[in-house]
């Protein structure tokens, strides 16, 4: 009778071993800490991280706008960068920066005042649908709930796409969702 050879067991477990290892269960491969617990980091959340090949994301759409410098001013203001950069999908109704500049004079700088960080995202977030939602898909009068709380609602007129009294000038589909720019800025209340 022939005895069975060993040789399978030992590679299964020299395989077992070399995926152990891999796999950092060895502290002596483990690397050093290079800051001291509790120690404060500069890059942290969703939009920090380095991705040259992926769709933009809506907050990335932004950006690359020259059309859209005072809406990222703001974002930035309102500490909203991290939450628009995730997963969604969201729509943004991103105001050009025509649109800030019609405001009252002294609207803007002082909403980006640190002390109207509240109010400032009141409104940003009065801009921001958690969905996707073509504008060609939407309906005269249908209304929308916004990240804030309130509402908007939709007009169509002669093919002509409104939300509220802001004209839908075009849209930029991002990884997250989608960027529908608008003629004027939405106010909640009005």
């Amino acid at each position: 009778m022939k005895r069975p050879s060993l040789k399978p067991v030992y590679i299964a477990a020299l395989a077992v071993a070399t995926f152990v290892s891999a796999c950092g269960n060895n502290p002596e491969s483990q690397p050093e800490a290079t800051e001291a617990p509790g120690a404060p980091t500069t890059a942290v959340g969703q939009s920090n991280v380095a991705d040259e090949e992926s769709q933009r994301n809506v907050v990335q759409v932004a950006i690359a706008s020259p059309e859209h410098t005072t809406l990222v001013a703001a974002v930035k203001a309102a500490d909203l960068v991290n939450s628009l950069a995730n997963a969604g999908p969201f729509t943004v109704f991103a105001p050009t920066n025509a649109a800030f500049a019609a405001l009252p004079p002294g609207t803007v700088e002082g909403l980006l005042k640190p002390d109207k960080k509240e109010a400032l995202a009141d409104i940003l977030q009065y801009h921001v649908a958690v969905g996707v939602y073509q504008p060609g898909n939407m309906k005269d009068g249908q209304s929308l709930g916004m990240v804030n709380g309130g509402s908007v609602t939709f007009h169509v007129k002669d093919g002509q796409v409104m939300i509220n009294d802001a004209k839908i000038l075009g849209t930029v589909v991002a990884a997250n969702g989608l960027v529908c720019v608008i003629d004027k800025v939405l106010l909640p209340g009005q």
